[in-house]
């Protein structure tokens, strides 16, 4: 019997560390990749287009009335930040407004109030050339509306649902005759350009590979026989081959098939075969690449097999006490004294092993493993006794 390893806190620390890795690692990278897709395009998508519903907002407001009743500041705030625009800018001096303040104070015959005082430099004829009213007013709406944004985040979804109706108007526009015609012009403009033109095709190829809509998608799982006639490899049609290939190969309907290898699914081989040569399997692609990264270790359910009977436990390895149950043999030994002989049933359940002699005419030996030899029935010492 193979001996155990004495189990440590090292060990077993080892074992259930890697268990939950195994367990959490998934969701805990599936999650991060989630996130960080939303940040992406949170940040360089859905922000850019915010900001531009902000600005529309800022250049409308003077033509809907709502917006400036929400977000126009009112007169005594927009001459309070004119007159500290004026002030920061050097465009009157601290000395000029204490003049401003004492002519105010003759002509009221009393202190006059902060708005008094502001709406006289706002007025102020220097003041008025230097900062336009317009314009600090549309900088007073647009941070309005900024910080009326900021408290309500829900607002930043508005980014997210103009940018997938955009992508579904431009995708029904250029669908047409028109757009088709439209869209190719445009393309081959930009390929024209120098630095774009070695880089923009490789994209287009990959993005049309992932999201075009083929005759072959990428969702069918084949066998083919290779690298050999006779080994059975597991692939995923790509489309269809070249044109010379196909001709070569005197078959127009040759396709090409991507080979994955285990246990990184991403390297393989690409190979072209006769569609007649590709045995379609009623499996996914996600169950084919679960398959090949664990070395065929992960069989989806439905294509399961039975265990084949030369991988199960031979029944002369095994005992158990109940019928029918397997056992483990009896170990080799001489029998005790005054004990039965084993009856031939039993016997039999032990392989037979004939003595070289055939000649002699000798019983095989007993499944105990001694050399006693079995007497026949007629003759003394059959009665389960042994011979002294």
């Amino acid at each position: 019997m193979a001996k155990h390893e004495p189990r440590t806190f090292g060990s077993d620390f080892k074992r259930f560390f890697f268990r939950g890795l195994v367990v959490l690692l998934p969701s805990v990278l599936t999650l991060w990749i989630v996130f960080m897709a939303y940040q992406f395009v949170n940040r360089h998508i859905a922000e850019p287009i915010n900001r531009g519903v902000r600005i529309v907002m800022v250049q409308t407001a003077p033509y809907a009335p709502w917006l400036q009743e929400t977000f126009d500041p009112t007169e005594n705030e927009l001459n309070a930040a004119m007159a500290d625009a004026a002030i920061d800018r050097r465009v009157l001096t601290r000395e000029s407004v204490r003049e401003i303040r004492e002519t105010l104070w003759q002509q009221l015959g009393e202190e006059p109030t902060e708005n008094q005082v502001n709406e006289a430099i706002a007025e102020h004829r220097e003041v008025a050339e230097a900062i336009s009213r317009e314009s600090m007013r549309a900088r007073f709406r647009s941070e309005n509306i900024r910080l009326w944004w900021h408290e309500r985040p829900y607002m930043n979804l508005i980014g997210l649902i103009v940018a997938i109706v955009s992508v579904y108007i431009a995708g029904r526009l250029l669908g047409g005759y028109f757009g088709r015609k439209i869209y190719e012009r445009l393309e081959a403009l930009i390929a024209a350009l120098p630095i774009i033109k070695q880089v923009y095709p490789h994209v287009k190829q990959i993005v049309d590979f992932l999201f075009e809509e083929r005759q072959f998608e990428f969702n069918r799982v084949v066998v083919v026989q290779y690298p050999r006639k006779g080994i059975w490899s597991l692939g995923l049609v790509t489309g269809s081959t070249l044109q010379k290939i196909a001709g070569e190969a005197g078959d127009d309907q040759a396709i090409t098939i991507f080979i994955p290898s285990s246990p990184t699914p991403f390297t393989g081989y690409t190979i072209t075969v006769p569609r007649r040569d590709a045995v379609e399997l009623p499996i996914t692609v996600d169950e084919a690449l679960r398959f090949t990264v664990s070395a065929g270790v992960l069989v989806p359910p439905h294509q399961q097999i039975p265990q084949h009977p030369e991988d199960q436990p031979s029944g002369e390895q095994l005992e158990g006490g109940e019928q029918g149950s397997p056992r483990l043999a009896s170990p080799p030994g001489p029998a005790h004294a005054g004990g039965d002989s084993p009856a031939g049933g039993d016997a039999a359940d032990a392989p037979d092993q004939r003595d070289d002699d055939s000649e002699t005419g000798e019983s095989t030996r007993s499944e105990t493993g001694d050399s006693t030899k079995r007497q026949p029935p007629d003759q003394p010492g059959a009665n389960g006794k042994r011979d002294r």
